[in-house]
């Protein structure tokens, strides 16, 4: 995956920086919970249940590789000629007009004469248009020494074609978030950009341009293989992660299924550049794509637009041979044993399942909730509740082919692996006779699956890359066959999919002992997609948005802001939101820094504690109720704030609102829950201990907080954090509950459909009455200018990846002319993206991280910026990392940028910033804010400004003041064996 989304001025609720924040919730600075939400982008704990193990790149966390093997000696030439035979073989007469043949629920589905399929869905209630490319091939389509080949060349699609040299560039310039994909059936190429015509045309342009003119150079290759075996070791530091590979392997015998999309090692290391030319000829062609336009377009501008870029794309002659290979039919468990360093123990199980396209797959889906969902779980109930391990997780991948459900629990170290096992295959091979699956358990599974779909369909950027997937699978259309056939699922449909599937024959865990006779578990194949979709019609489509500009000061007309009750705030902005959504979001602020330093244990598990059950409902029933009405919830507490996140419909926010009322003022607090929340919470505290991601970026925070201990900003150790979770009691949290929290401070921010009057009648209700004699005094956190500049090394054993983390504060107002032109410079250094020179430099030239960046953080309230640069990488090229890195700071402070880079940064930093608020989320977040520093959005109105008259002399002099590398507090963890 290459992922980019550049930054905007706009403000962290928690008054956090921004950066500070991504590494506090990836290393789960304060609570499991929050890590794994985070983590895999998802509403609750058991979240790894529905992680792809895509190989991917995320540029907001880096890495570097080993040095580049030598490019082919005949790279250069040949990858010139391959340019020009590509540009004129690849092209003839545009034919007719695409032909429309289908339209379900406002999705219309046109195809070239060449076979390019295309699929438009309209959404005028965003300014935004998403332009994705879907090549159907995957890992699946790999054949030997070609491991990890389809991702490999989806890394090279960005290296640029005569037409677009610069593709990061060119789209960063724009304001783009982009991405690039790889899965077992599929590759996709996506971007989302401010709607307008010329940018819906230079997508589009874009992609048909790559997908038959990428170079695939051999010094690209030479180059990108480092950075991808950056990717693949970052992968290794994980050993739950490595255990999934391992498990998946293991549980195939011939399939390309069990091997991982990253690839092998050595295929990365030695793939030749003519091979990779090959693939790309052999898959990288029009009737093996499908164009998906979503967001804010005229519909016939599009298809003329695809049509004059795609249209003359000609059909090589060699048609593709489809795979063809059937995993045999298991007759035996097996299983695997993976050995390396680390705190926390972890077991797991696999069973074969039906493809993505299957009847049963719906099942199987409602399977992995009745077994892994947190509560009601059976996993959840048996294993964790009874301390045999401290997380449970379940999940079922959808492919094109038969695929797998997986299930997993980690374990405390000090717990027994064996106890945990046999619980584990005890619970997936239930007697499910003796025990069957109730109907309360499988309308739970239902409920949860279509409000998670539901909830994501607001968003046409999410439905586009959705829709590929379910393509890669088969067909558009079983995106909607899937939410029919989750909707009619019976509970006897999920207790036969149990005892199909979930037998021991069919496992992938433990030892293998003889049977009496054969077992043997046949998967059925998937179905004849023609016949079963054939007459499908679907429902009417979802009602859209109203068109909304996202223009700071026309959005701060339609706020309407007042006192609502106590010292509480509300910024409330309505809109017609596609779907009817609604997002909602709250603080309440409470302590001092003097009261709260010796209740810290307590005040990080309030929150998660308090998500868990009323006096008049248990966590079920909590959890029951936020699914009937389709409401995703979030409560979580930080050094005094009391933080809650809604997004659900508008019929059903009053009764919400009435749930979070009593959540946050009666909630149980039960002693059994919190032994399980702080079990969670020391556990990942454990794992962390030799993760280099969290030891870096924890002690340059340490470093640049110089607090005694008995500061509420002292920045803990990890041991140090574990002690104070286990000090604390249910009762300190009682206590904390009842004598500080009330209305004495806060906000509240709404923004999308509903009725302001009847929000404001509503929170006020809950709120009224909720007093506190305890006052609130903000904590302030001053730049810290004088910490004198050092890197730390930290040892991690059997990290194969090693993290670069560096950081320098500054007295700095964030309305200050001075931070505009830093924040510019900044963009130039390392936060645009591919684009920026340190991603040219360490990633695209010498190849030796998966991704760096730098990024620029302001604290509003305590007029402090902070910088920050991370980047991963290969331990053995620690010492050239750091060289490099230095080198192109000091280019910057002595060069400046050029008047090139400084437009180019104004264009893409302003362009991004507008895409960011048009998210009705972010937008909430960044009317919380307004709230906190008593500004409104005149004052981003008012910051960009700044941005677009910036000069070159005023950044340059920035950059010259402030950005000091001897003054740079650096921490570079990983194993360094000398």
């Amino acid at each position: 995956m290459v992922e980019a989304v550049v930054g905007a001025l706009q403000f962290e609720p928690n008054d956090q920086s921004a950066t500070q924040k991504d590494f506090n919730q990836m290393n789960r600075q304060s609570s499991p919970t929050r890590f794994w939400q985070s983590l895999f982008h998802v509403g609750r704990a058991s979240a790894l249940r529905l992680i792809p193990i895509v190989a991917c790149v995320y540029l907001a966390a880096t890495s570097p590789a080993h040095a580049a093997d030598p490019p082919p000696p005949d790279a250069q030439s040949d990858s010139k000629t391959n340019q020009e035979t590509t540009q004129d073989d690849n092209v003839a007469e545009s034919a007719s007009l695409p032909k429309l043949l289908r339209s379900v629920e406002g999705i219309s589905q046109y195809e070239l004469d060449n076979g390019v399929q295309i699929l438009l869905f309209p959404d005028e209630s965003k300014e935004v248009v998403t332009v994705n490319m879907t090549v159907f091939v995957g890992s699946r389509h790999e054949g030997y020494g070609e491991a990890g080949m389809a991702h490999l060349l989806e890394h090279m699609l960005f290296k640029g074609t005569p037409t677009h040299p610069t593709v990061p560039k060119s789209l960063t310039e724009r304001g783009a978030r982009f991405n690039g994909t790889t899965w077992m059936d599929r590759t996709n190429y996506y971007e989302t950009l401010p709607a307008s015509e010329d940018n819906l045309e230079f997508a589009v342009n874009l992609e048909a341009d790559r997908l038959v003119n990428s170079f695939i150079r051999g010094e690209d290759l030479a180059s990108e293989m480092t950075v991808v075996r950056n990717e693949f070791e970052r992968g290794e530091n994980s050993p739950t992660r490595v255990l999934m590979q391992r498990m998946e392997s293991a549980a195939y015998d011939w399939h390309n299924y069990g091997k991982s999309t990253i690839g092998n090692q050595s295929d990365i290391e030695r793939v030749p550049v003519i091979k990779l030319r090959e693939f790309y000829r052999k898959f990288y062609r029009p009737d093996n794509v499908m164009v998906i336009v979503a967001g804010k377009f005229d519909p016939d501008h599009a298809l003329s637009t695809i049509q004059a870029a795609f249209g003359p794309l000609v059909v090589p002659n060699k048609p593709i041979n489809e795979t063809y290979t059937v995993e045999p039919p298991k007759d035996g468990e097996r299983t695997v044993v993976l050995r390396r360093v680390g705190d926390v123990q972890a077991v797991g199980a696999n069973y074969h399942i039906p493809a993505g396209s299957h009847p049963d797959y719906a099942a199987v889906k409602a399977l992995t909730v009745v077994l892994g969902d947190e509560p009601s779980g059976r996993l959840y109930k048996a294993m964790v509740e009874t301390k045999i391990a401290s997380s449970v997780y379940a999940m079922a991948y959808g492919f094109r082919e038969p695929g797998l459900l997986m299930a997993l629990a980690e374990v405390p170290k000090d717990n027994s692996l064996e106890q945990a096992r046999v619980k584990l295959i005890e619970v997936l091979e239930d007697s499910w006779d003796e025990n069957p699956i109730t109907e309360a358990e499988v309308e739970r599974a239902k409920s949860q699956i279509l409000k998670q779909r539901d909830m994501a369909s607001a968003d046409t950027d999410r439905i586009a890359v959705t829709l590929s997937d379910w393509a890669a699978q088969g067909d558009w259309r079983l995106y909607f066959l899937y939410r029919d056939q989750v909707e009619a699922l019976t509970v006897e449909q999920v207790r036969a999919a149990a005892k199909k599937y979930l037998v021991r024959n069919n496992r992938t865990v433990g030892l293998f002992i003889p049977s009496e006779e054969s077992e043997r578990v046949s998967i059925p194949e998937s179905p004849d997609l023609n016949v079963v979709l054939k007459d499908y019609r679907g429902r009417e489509a979802v009602a859209a948005g109203e068109s909304f500009d996202p223009d700071p000061n026309v959005i701060e007309k339609r706020v309407l802001r007042g006192d609502l009750v106590g010292g509480i705030k509300y910024a409330l902005l309505p809109k017609k939101t596609r779907g009817d959504s609604v997002s909602l979001k709250m603080t309440i602020r409470f302590g001092t820094p003097t009261s709260l330093k010796d209740k810290m244990g307590a005040v990080e598990l309030l929150g998660l504690l308090m998500a868990r059950g009323t006096t008049k409902l248990t966590y079920q029933e909590l959890q029951d109720e936020y699914t009937r009405l389709k409401a995703d919830v979030s409560i979580y507490t930080l050094m005094g704030l009391l933080n809650v996140d809604v997004k659900t419909k508008q019929e059903n926010l009053p009764k919400v609102i009435e749930l979070i009322g009593d959540v946050i003022k009666t909630p149980l607090l039960d002693e059994h829950e919190f032994e399980l929340i702080r079990q969670q919470a020391v556990t990942s505290l454990q794992q962390s201990k030799t993760e280099p991601n969290a030891l870096a970026p924890r002690k340059v925070q340490q470093l640049l907080s110089p607090y005694p201990k008995d500061d509420i900003r002292y920045v803990m150790t990890i041991d140090e954090e574990i002690a104070m979770y286990e000090a604390a009691t249910t009762e300190q949290v009682r206590n904390l509950h009842a004598e500080y929290l009330g209305n004495q401070a806060g906000e509240l921010a709404v923004v999308g459909n509903f009725e302001p009057a009847e929000i404001i009648k509503s929170v006020k209700t809950q709120l009224e009455g909720w007093t506190t004699d305890q006052p609130y005094v903000r904590i302030d956190r001053p730049a810290h200018p004088d910490v004198p500049g050092q890197v730390v090394t930290i040892n991690t054993p059997d990290k194969s990846n090693a993290l670069l983390y560096s950081s320098e504060q500054y007295a700095l107002s964030d309305l200050d002319p001075e931070y505009a032109a830093l924040t510019l410079g900044n963009f130039v250094l390392g936060g645009g993206s591919l684009s920026s020179r340190l991603a040219d430099r360490v990633r695209q030239q010498e190849g030796l991280s998966y991704g760096v960046r730098s990024g620029l953080s302001p604290r509003p309230k305590d007029d402090r910026v902070d910088l920050t640069l991370y980047a991963i990488t290969n331990p053995d090229n620690k010492d050239k990392l750091m060289k490099v890195i230095r080198e192109e700071v000091d280019r910057l402070i002595a060069d400046g940028v050029t008047p090139q880079e400084l437009e180019a940064a104004k264009q893409s930093y302003l362009q991004a910033a507008r895409i960011s608020r048009t998210g009705d989320a972010s937008l909430a977040s960044m009317l919380l804010m307004s709230m906190f520093t008593d500004r409104t959005m005149s004052a981003v109105a008012e910051q960009e400004q700044q941005v677009r008259d910036a000069t070159i002399d005023q950044v340059n002099a920035a950059i010259k003041k402030y950005i000091d590398p001897d003054k740079l507090v650096t921490a570079i963890a990983g194993d360094f064996k000398e």
